[in-house]
């Protein structure tokens, strides 16, 4: 199961400058973690979560194997793009095949790289690149709807049920709106994101601060975070140029160097981790003397949903799932202990799978 999000911007924001830190990160990883594959526009990197660690040191196990996130990095955006302008129809092309999008925003001031609209506003951009997704959406939508809206008339329930869908989204966008701010039931939300709107992805704004703001951003990242705060998005602050200059130390001389920045890790963690919360995502582990392993789903998964993340066997023939809490093994100092205190407990088919759960599954091959 993969994830992706996207990450876009206008030119010269520093998000080209974030992609390629993501990747050489990525690359060093390979040494450590299997099955890291890199494109030229994509970085496939391992999320960082300390827990697995944790577990793998319990367990004495022999191989770490974390969950991972992919980074796709899109074609620069500039205004007319939802017409085609400049790069516009592979910009646009590429985020319909991603599932969140990382938004990065210019909060630096520097003469020497200019600003494609001549201007340092985190807000204004943001809203050149809403406008033109909202524009795209809205032009595809138009031309959709026409067929459904005969059908629905004609009085298919399938067709009555999707124009109703898409005249929300419709009424949104005509009012300037993103389709993501749409009120939907719970029996709403999956064809709703069927109808691939560019603006129902979720949005993470990075706002790329100058390494001196790097700890608590600054006037200009205060803005868009206001911006983020407002639209119910995430926000983090981050100087691409610091990230630039981690991505190529040694891991000794990594700590060092942010420990003399006054950071705790790098932004590029932060920013991996923000994408996972972004997308709804949780981890749950499997853990054994061969491996300690962390495993991607979606937060509401129920236990045979995420077994059959592992095999489409193990949710086939799911009997039941083995569950201890991430801190009651701790306590217990791995699975007999947890069991000696009464933390190891069997649950079934409508059990929803938490976030740090170590799991085994019980399944009928």
């Amino acid at each position: 199961m993969g994830f992706k999000c996207g990450i876009v911007g206008l030119p010269n924001v520093g998000k080209s400058t974030l992609f390629n830190a993501l990747t050489q990160t990525a690359a060093a990883q390979a040494a450590n973690y299997p099955f890291c594959t890199i494109e030229p526009n994509v970085g496939d990197v391992a999320v960082p979560d300390a827990r697995i660690d944790t577990l793998a040191s319990i367990a004495k196990s022999a191989e770490i194997i974390p969950t991972r996130i992919t980074f796709v990095d899109i074609a620069g955006l500039v205004r007319g793009a939802s017409k085609g302008e400049g790069l516009g129809n592979q910009f646009l092309a590429n985020i319909r095949e991603v599932d969140a999008i990382v938004h990065v925003l210019r909060c630096f001031e520097n003469d020497d790289i200019t600003h494609v609209e001549n201007r340092i506003d985190p807000v204004a951009d943001a809203e050149t690149v809403e406008t033109e997704l909202m524009l795209a959406d809205l032009d595809s939508l138009e031309k959709r709807v026409i067929p459904v809206e005969k059908k629905a008339k004609g009085g298919e329930k399938e067709s009555k049920e999707l124009y109703a869908l898409m005249m929300k989204a419709l009424t949104l966008l005509r009012e300037g709106k993103p389709a993501r701010v749409a009120e939907l039931s719970v029996d709403e939300r999956e064809p709703y994101k069927r109808l691939n709107l560019l603006t129902e992805k979720p949005v993470l704004y990075v706002c790329n601060v100058e390494e001196e703001a790097a700890v608590g951003g600054n006037n200009v990242s205060a803005r868009a975070f206001a911006m983020a705060k407002a639209q119910g998005a995430g926000a983090i602050a981050v100087s691409a140029r610091i990230e630039e200059e981690v991505a190529q130390l040694g891991a000794e001389e990594r700590a060092e160097y942010l420990s003399s920045l006054g950071l705790e890790e790098p932004g590029l963690n932060r920013l991996i981790r923000a994408g996972y919360d972004l997308l709804g995502l949780i981890t749950f582990f499997t853990v054994g003397p061969k491996e300690a392993r962390a495993w991607t789903v979606k937060n509401g998964a129920k236990a045979p949903q995420s077994a059959g993340v592992i095999h489409t066997d193990f949710e086939r023939g799911f009997i039941r799932a083995e569950v201890i809490a991430y801190g009651d093994y701790v306590a217990g100092g791995g699975e007999a202990g947890a069991r000696d205190i009464g933390k190891f407990r069997l649950e079934g088919k409508e059990y929803i799978v938490q976030d740090g759960d170590v799991v085994h599954f019980r399944f009928n091959a």
